[in-house]
């Protein structure tokens, strides 16, 4: 029923190229993290080392839950099962962005990148940080598609996530753990 977008253009990725998922997860976090020394203009070789290391365990989870969902028949549950499942899915990674985001210990590239665009470019706005993260993955997507002539792992859950994700990072920042504050550091010269 569709995934989160990032994922989602990873899978049209992987199927143009023929990839393995894990493999292309890890070559975007990788390009992601690199990206956001630059947002943060300045070399953090901490957070740097950290995103990859996250990076490296997520594409290996991703890979083995894509496997496993196959294995136990996930996708032939019944349609209405299987947006229930997605978006459940959806809601609790929102949920659970929005805790780590907050502790700020180590995060994956992209969801560090939301970070960075909410509290140095959109003042503090989730949802817009949200949805400029989204463009890459939206446009990688479309070029596969022009390529392929195809979308996989776009449907019902990608529109959720594409116009939620931001809206339940917002929720959950103000009703899960709610005395979790914002931990977000930039590292940047204070002149910015």
């Amino acid at each position: 029923m569709g995934s989160g977008v990032w994922t989602a253009s990873a899978v049209n990725i992987s199927g143009w190229l023929g990839w393995p998922l894990g493999t292309l997860l890890f070559i975007i976090g990788t390009i992601n993290a690199i990206t956001n020394q630059f947002l943060i203009r300045r070399l953090d070789i901490i957070r740097l080392v950290g995103e990859m290391c996250f990076i490296v365990f997520f594409s290996t989870i991703v890979q083995f839950f894509t496997r496993w969902f196959a294995a136990i028949g996930v996708g032939e549950l019944p349609v209405v099962v299987r947006v229930f499942i997605s978006a459940l899915g959806i809601f609790l990674f929102c949920i659970g962005i929005s805790l780590y985001q907050r502790a700020n210990i180590v995060m994956h590239p992209n969801d560090d990148t939301t970070n960075i665009l909410r509290f140095l470019y959109v003042h503090g706005n989730a949802t817009i940080s949200q949805l400029i993260d989204f463009m890459p993955p939206i446009v990688a997507i479309t070029i596969v598609f022009f390529n392929t002539g195809q979308i996989d792992s776009v449907n019902i859950a990608t529109l959720f996530s594409i116009l939620g994700n931001g809206f339940m990072i917002a929720w959950s920042d103000e009703h899960i753990w709610p005395t979790l504050k914002h931990n977000f550091r930039s590292n940047i010269v204070a002149d910015l």
